[in-house]
């Protein structure tokens, strides 16, 4: 696996897992909102606020045809214009997002949805951009990013295996190899059977990146699972308050959710550890707790060793009981008490 560097942060296997909070539509057309929302994730425990940079005008057009209508999710009825008007963040808005971010010790990027974005998100001074799962399949917007130089996240929530590789094969062709890619599944909310986490270790071996997970399920439970599977990116909607409604807010995680998740999330890598078959004083010490073999009779001079008076008994301070078969059969050098630790030098 390689790593990638967003700014100060250094994200590889040896790390934490970068938690980003996606503020998406969940500012409800509230300036204020929006801030106090990336202020609220920093409390959280957030590493990094997420925006979203696009108008409607920039992802689609206004249109009532059918193929325009959105069909089967939460956002049923409506059109894509009216969707992305309602749930855009106003390009004016930025400048002071990242500023708050910055001043709250926040990574802040976006996610570009067209040249024109990505053209402004610079004069903003990105340190990364993400792709969004629906855009991974642009190519031309993929390159045009890529080439920007700045570490490249792509969500693969609609991609197929060769998605993903038209997509890679985009970046690297501008020159570009900090890329991490991101399990996602693109429905809203994502039931917990369909997050098939294994695919968060398998995209980091089968492309030799840095993996992580863009999660729309409820509750913490695929973030946690996916951080043991490799995750060192993770990216979950924030909201201050679902009651507040909007767009995303059905699927977004308030203040104290994402609190516990972090805490849950920083407990699993703890427990995770590294491959080490060296023993810590305390597992060592619980050694005495182990089997061993002991004399459990008196035992003669010269009398012979068998099952009844010696055996492999609790506490682990005697021979290993791996002996007994050697020693069973044989005779005593010396006279044996019973409780007596057995060592090899009894033996004659």
């Amino acid at each position: 696996m390689s790593e990638i560097k967003i700014a100060d942060r250094i994200i590889s296997a040896q790390t934490e897992a970068l938690i980003i909070a996606e503020l998406s539509a969940n500012h409800n057309g509230s300036i204020d909102t929006a801030i106090a929302t990336i202020r609220a994730a920093k409390r959280a425990g957030a590493d990094c606020i997420k925006l979203q940079t696009y108008t409607a005008d920039t992802l689609t057009i206004d249109s009532d045809r059918s193929d325009f209508i959105i069909k089967g999710t939460i956002w049923e009825g409506k059109n894509f214009y009216q969707l992305y008007q309602e749930a855009f963040t106003p390009w004016e808005w930025h400048a002071k997002l990242f500023k708050v971010a910055r001043e709250e010790g926040l990574l802040c990027f976006s996610s570009p949805f067209d040249r024109t974005a990505v053209d402004f998100l610079e004069t903003l001074d990105v340190p990364a951009y993400k792709i969004a799962s629906f855009e991974i399949t642009d190519i031309p917007l993929i390159e045009y990013v890529a080439a920007k130089g700045k570490p490249m996240i792509l969500s693969t929530g609609i991609a197929t295996a060769q998605d993903i590789e038209w997509a890679l094969d985009a970046c690297r062709r501008m020159g570009n190899h900090d890329i991490a890619l991101l399990k996602c599944t693109s429905s809203y909310p994502a039931s917990i059977e369909e997050a098939n986490l294994v695919m968060v270790r398998d995209l980091a071996t089968r492309y030799q990146v840095i993996s992580g997970l863009s999660d729309h399920t409820m509750g913490a439970t695929a973030p946690i699972v996916a951080v043991c599977m490799g995750a060192k990116i993770i990216e979950k909607h924030f909201i201050l308050d679902r009651a507040i409604g909007g767009p995303d807010a059905s699927f977004s995680m308030d203040e104290q959710e994402f609190t516990e998740m972090v805490r849950a999330i920083r407990a699993a890598e703890k427990s995770m550890g590294t491959v080490d078959y060296t023993l810590t004083d305390k597992q060592a010490k619980g050694k005495d707790f182990s089997r061993s073999l002991y004399v459990v009779a008196d035992v003669a001079v010269g009398a012979v060793f068998t099952h009844q008076n010696v055996r492999s008994i609790r506490p682990g301070f005697g021979l290993h009981p791996k002996f007994l078969p050697e020693i069973l059969g044989k005779k005593a050098k010396i006279a044996l008490k019973k409780g007596d630790r057995f060592h090899m030098e009894m033996v004659q």
